[in-house]
C-alpha cells in the first residue's frame, strides 16, 4: 500500500514537473542590430506625428495571455535637438494610461537610444530602430531592451490609421519571423476608440 503511494506520488511528480516544463516559455535571443534593416535616409520631420499600433511581436509576448491586447496610439513630437518626445495613451482595465518617453538620436539616422527618465533603472539600455516606413501609411521599428543578462526585443507595427491592408500585414509577420519569432508571439490588438481617438 505505502509503496502504491509512493509510486503514485513520484508519477504526479513528473506529471507535475513536464507540465511547467512545457508552459516556460522558450527564450529566444534577440538578433544582432547588425541583422536588422534600417531605414535609408530617415526623414525625422516626415517620422512625427500620430501612429495607431497595428501589429506587436516580441520575445515576450504570447497569443493566448494577450488575445484581447488593445490597439493605442503614439505620438512622436521632433524636438529641435531632432530628438523625439514620444507619448502614448494605452486602456488598462477602464483607464487611459498615458506613457511618457524621450527617443535621442544615435550614431545612424532613425537609431535611437532612451533618454533619461526617473522611471527607468540605470544601467537599463534601450534602443529603437526605425525598420522601415513610407511615413504616409505605415511604419516598422524594432525595440530592444537590455537589463543585466536579459535581452528582450520587440517589432511594432504603426499605421497612421486604424487598418492596414493585408499586405503590409504580412509583409510585418514576415519580418517579424526574419527574427526568430513565431505565429505566437505576433499579436494585431483589437480596434477600439477609448483613449486613442482625440
Amino acid at each position: 500500500m505505502a509503496l502504491g503511494l509512493l509510486c503514485l506520488g513520484l508519477t504526479l511528480l513528473g506529471i507535475l514537473q513536464s507540465q511547467a516544463q512545457d508552459t516556460t516559455p522558450t527564450l529566444i535571443p534577440s538578433p544582432s542590430l547588425s541583422k536588422v534593416p534600417l531605414q535609408p535616409d530617415f526623414q525625422d520631420d516626415q517620422f512625427q506625428g500620430k501612429w495607431y499600433i497595428i501589429g506587436l511581436a516580441g520575445s515576450s509576448f504570447r497569443k493566448g495571455r494577450q488575445s484581447q491586447y488593445n490597439m493605442h496610439r503614439t505620438i512622436y513630437k521632433l524636438n529641435d535637438d531632432h530628438s523625439y518626445n514620444v507619448t502614448s495613451t494605452l486602456l488598462r482595465g477602464q483607464n487611459c494610461d498615458l506613457q511618457i518617453r524621450i527617443f535621442v538620436p544615435s550614431v545612424q539616422p532613425g537609431q535611437f537610444t532612451l533618454g533619461y527618465l526617473p522611471q527607468y533603472v540605470p544601467g537599463q539600455s534601450y534602443t529603437v530602430r526605425v525598420v522601415a516606413t513610407n511615413y504616409k501609411e505605415f511604419a516598422m521599428v524594432f525595440f530592444e531592451t537590455k537589463f543585466r543578462n536579459r535581452v528582450n526585443f520587440r517589432t511594432t507595427l504603426y499605421g497612421r490609421t486604424k487598418e492596414l491592408s493585408p499586405e503590409l500585414k504580412q509583409r510585418f509577420v514576415n519580418f517579424a519571423k526574419s527574427l526568430g519569432l513565431t505565429d505566437d508571439n505576433i499579436i494585431f490588438p483589437v480596434p477600439t476608440e477609448k483613449c486613442i481617438d482625440g
